[in-house]
Formats: structure tokens, C-alpha cells, sequence
């Protein structure tokens, strides 16, 4: 579940950076093309900074879901990481979905990316508890 998690997050990063190339089209996709607008206008390069630093953000969560995975070299503060992702992931999937429910502004797209947001919180989430919490009490028996 981790290196699922992982393995897609690094992907996300890929594809913001790819997305640059279509900046313009790729904020207007992800919804975000008018906010994106009103930053070019206090500096023409600060959507694709931001955009870069998100990507950023997301490979290093992709980092992390490896390194929990065994599949990279472990990284500092592991295991409050893994689940730290998982919350950012889950509170933006149900914050999402139940800030569209209030306000009645429901759309696919952005149901996709907290159903999506949502998938992967659990990725984390139940593979962080699965390294952690349910391997420490399996020793425990077995002790």
C-alpha cells in the first residue's frame, strides 16, 4: 500500500511538471486557471514556481511511501511522516467533498480529485498502520 502510494504521488509530481508545458490549459483543466491568472498578475513566473514547489511536495510524500516501503533509503521521522501525509490526504479528500455537499457546488472533476485524495490517504493511512501497529502486535503474540 505504501509504495502504491508512493509510486503514484512521484507520478503526480511528473505530471505537474509535464503539465507545465500546458500550463495554461492544465490550470484551466484542474480548476484553478482563474486563481493561477490573478498570481501571473503579481509576477509571470509565480503559477509555475508554485507549481513547482507542489511538485516538490508531492515527490517528497512519494519519498516517503517508498522509504516506509523499504524500497528507498530511510528517511527522517518515517513513521509520524507516513501518517502526516495520510491526514493532509484525507482532510483534503472529505474537506472537499463535504465543503461541495454544504455549499451545493459539486462538480466531477473536483469529486475525482477528492475520491482520488481520499484513495490515497488510505494508501497511507492503512499502510502505515499495517507496518506499524498491526506488525507490533502480531510480534507480540508470537512472543
Amino acid at each position: 500500500m505504501l509504495k502504491l502510494g508512493g509510486y503514484i504521488n512521484i507520478l503526480i509530481a511528473i505530471g505537474h511538471i509535464v503539465g507545465l508545458f500546458w500550463a495554461d490549459k492544465m490550470f484551466e483543466v484542474t480548476g484553478i486557471g482563474i486563481e493561477m491568472s490573478e498570481l501571473a498578475q503579481i509576477n509571470s513566473s509565480f503559477p509555475y514556481l508554485l507549481t513547482i514547489f507542489v511538485s516538490i511536495v508531492f515527490f517528497i510524500f512519494g519519498l516517503y511511501g517508498l522509504s516506509a516501503d523499504n524500497k528507498f533509503r530511510k528517511l527522517p521521522f518515517l513513521k509520524p511522516a507516513i501518517f502526516l501525509i495520510a491526514g493532509i490526504y484525507l482532510l483534503r479528500g472529505l474537506g472537499e467533498l463535504i465543503a461541495d455537499g454544504i455549499q451545493g457546488t459539486n462538480s466531477t472533476t473536483e469529486t475525482m480529485y477528492s475520491l482520488f485524495a481520499l484513495i490515497i490517504g488510505l494508501l497511507f493511512l492503512f499502510g502505515g498502520l499495517k507496518k506499524w501497529i498491526l506488525t507490533k502486535e502480531k510480534k507480540q503474540r508470537t512472543l
